[in-house]
């Protein structure tokens, strides 16, 4: 130790007896010229001088310097000379970042022209001209980059010509953005934009390789209407379509559901996939490796589910799938219902609206149709005991209410853990499918909403494994009262604005579009949309009092529960009607907004909190008073006012209600 102690000392010692050696940049050409950068190596404070030939400098290898050449164009004959003389070469870029950061300038063994790919690590696949790679190898260094031959989790970048290969199987499974070599050519023409950094998601994501590329795709088993929008998809992402039995195509895509066989003998060459694979790829906006979506025949006695590795996490394992299963068709006899309603037409699914929630008769989720059948209301309590065959009326429409509670759980547990938790997961392969206030938009406060059911749900299963007639059902709603009229209009008022962001969404986004597909083609989903899942909290209180009247029916006078179900029935109403205030209101609001955002110059006096819009008219003026030319007039009629709009003239005036 203090052998390593006294050489450390004498080193240090050397090293402040060595003559320093002072940084001296040389501006060649026009560089010289260059008035910002003259000011930016005067605000770093590193001498320079400038020259117009390199004979005119003389020796620049001086022991007394460390010259820095500052060289504004990297292809003519200087740049050369510079470079066959190892010299140090920057270009003007450079100097003017360090300037900006604050940095001194950097040493690099290659010429550096400017820094938009600095600390980026690339590697190329599917190249085949030696000199295309070369050209871009050389590129990537003048903007600071870093080449890796070999693949691995350093590489921040994979430039991809071709979609096949190892590497782009590995970089696809690690996420890593898998880019076209356009990328770089457009990097270096904007090389002199001191801020642009490569790898920024604005930038980068125009040149990333679409899932598509280089694939010539079939689709077999699907009706009209699907086709065309895969069609469409495939042509979107980058890929062809040609008709099914076309030697070229690449990939057979085939609805696994419709198809049992082929009506061909495929090619080896030919992909034949499920139309999983279709969908996860552009959920990851990347090619997925065939081989865990392969089509098999049906009557193959060696036919397993493959697993997909896009597959998102849900709570269902193989042996609670089996589980659920019994337990349905145990109930299925029990009851005669199914899980789901049968599938509507399209305009009905999609014409759903809220209206008002105090009209519980007509609520599409009444005792018979409304499919929540229960998932496990045969479930055994571990200290309950044999029920007799023979119940009373009261028990069974008791047992109909924990049923459909049950199933309503799961049905949120579904939205929660099938679409929401997916969403917000970070690291998401291909980056975030939906921005944050998107999500938060589409699913509001149904994590609380399932929070409240849940426990609504347990009570209830508790009071069915234990019953007797004098149980209290009405106890447990009123228990959780207060809960529901915290958490349910916060949802139900946003639903539309819920539905539209969904749709929205699904058109301008195609990753949104693929997850939906992917996930609603699950068995948890019944079949049915996210929007016609996401309705079930706005049909379910309605239910929830519709049942409690029956419960009420066939409750006798002499039980203490009939007033407490009156009770029940008395504050699920209060928060339907609470709802339905709050939507009026928000509505109202939403409307005067409206009018705020269309009016050029609309004056903050405007805007009120005990001011309303009543009604809207578009007129046109014929009058002399206010114009004589027929323009158009909107009138906008508040609670205490009637304002005027004239849209040429962007007047807005104002008359006083009294």
């Amino acid at each position: 130790v203090m052998n390593c102690r006294i050489l450390f000392h004498h080193i240090l010692e050397s090293l402040e007896e060595m003559p320093q050696i002072e940084t001296r940049v040389v501006l060649v050409q026009e560089a010289g010229k260059h008035e910002e950068l003259l000011k930016a190596l005067e605000e770093i404070k590193v001498p320079y001088i400038k020259t117009d030939t390199l004979e005119e400098l003389g020796d620049s290898d001086s022991p007394e310097f460390e010259t820095i050449f500052v060289v504004s164009d990297f292809q003519d004959s200087i740049f050369s000379n510079l470079c066959k003389a190892d010299c140090r070469v920057i270009g003007p870029p450079v100097v003017l970042h360090c300037a900006q950061k604050g940095e001194p300038l950097p040493f690099c063994c290659r010429p550096l022209y400017c820094a938009s790919m600095l600390n980026l690590v690339l590697c190329f696949t599917g190249f085949r001209k030696k000199d295309e790679l070369v050209k871009l190898v050389t590129l990537v260094h003048h903007m600071g980059g870093i080449i890796r031959r070999d693949f691995s989790s350093k590489v921040t970048h994979l430039v991809a010509n071709s979609t096949h290969g190892d590497k782009f199987r590995i970089a696809v499974s690690l996420g890593t953005p898998i880019l076209k070599a356009e990328w770089i050519y457009k990097a270096w023409e904007k090389r002199n934009e001191i801020d642009l950094c490569a790898a920024d998601d604005d930038f980068r994501n125009q040149f990333k390789v679409p899932p598509f590329q280089d694939c010539m795709l079939s689709f077999l088993g699907f009706s009209d209407d699907e086709k065309a929008n895969m069609e469409e998809m495939t042509e979107m992402q980058g890929g062809h379509y040609l008709p099914v039995g076309d030697e070229r195509c690449t990939h057979l895509v085939v609805e696994e559901s419709t198809v049992k066989d082929l009506p061909f003998e495929p090619l080896k060459k030919l992909y034949v996939v499920k139309q999983e694979w279709f969908w996860g790829s552009i959920q990851m906006d990347a090619r997925a490796g065939e081989s865990m979506y392969l089509f098999e025949k049906s009557e193959s006695p060696g036919l397993k589910k493959s697993v997909s590795l896009l597959s998102l996490s849900t709570p269902n394992s193989n042996r609670k799938r089996r589980r659920l299963k019994e337990t349905l068709a145990q109930l299925t006899r029990e009851t005669d219902m199914s899980p789901f309603p049968p599938r509507k037409r399209p305009s009905a699914e999609h014409s759903l609206s809220i209206g008002s929630l105090l009209d519980i008769s007509n609520t599409p989720e009444s005792s018979t149709t409304n499919g929540e059948t229960p998932k496990s209301c045969a479930r055994p309590s571990k200290n309950s005991t044999p029920l007799p065959l023979k119940q009373s009326a009261r028990w069974q429409v008791a047992k109909e209410l924990y049923q459909t509670e049950s199933n309503y759980v799961d049905i949120l547990k579904t939205i929660i853990q099938l679409f929401q938790v997916p969403l917000e997961k970070e690291g998401q392969l291909g980056g975030p499918i939906l921005a944050q206030e998107e999500i938060k938009t589409i699913f509001g406060s149904i994590p609380d909403i399932l929070d409240v059911h849940t426990k609504i749900k347990e009570d209830l299963e508790d009071l069915m494994m234990n019953w007797t007639e004098s149980k209290s059902i009405g106890d447990i709603i009123l228990k959780y009262s207060k809960d529901l009229l915290k958490t349910y209009p916060p949802f139900v008022n946003f639903f539309e604005m819920s539905k539209e962001t969904i749709t929205r969404c699904e058109k301008q986004k195609p990753r949104f579009h693929a997850f939906l597909k992917i996930n609603q083609a699950k068995p948890e989903c019944g079949r049915q949309s996210l929007a016609e899942l996401l309705i079930r909290p706005v049909q379910r209180l309605p239910s929830v009092a519709l049942l409690l009247n029956d419960i009420k029916k066939h409750t006798a006078e002499e039980n203490p529960d009939k007033v407490t179900l009156e009770r029940a029935i008395e504050s699920l109403k209060e928060v339907m009607t609470h709802i339905n205030e709050d939507k009026r209101k928000t509505e109202a609001q939403r409307q005067f907004f409206d009018v705020v955002y269309e009016v050029d110059g609309c004056p903050a006096n405007l805007l009120s909190s005990h001011r309303s819009l009543v009604q809207r008219l578009e007129t046109v003026a014929l009058g002399d008073d206010l114009c004589d030319r027929g323009e158009q007039v909107t009138l906008f009629l508040f609670n205490d006012c009637l304002e005027s709009w004239e849209a040429d003239s962007s007047v807005l005036m104002c008359w006083l209600i009294h």
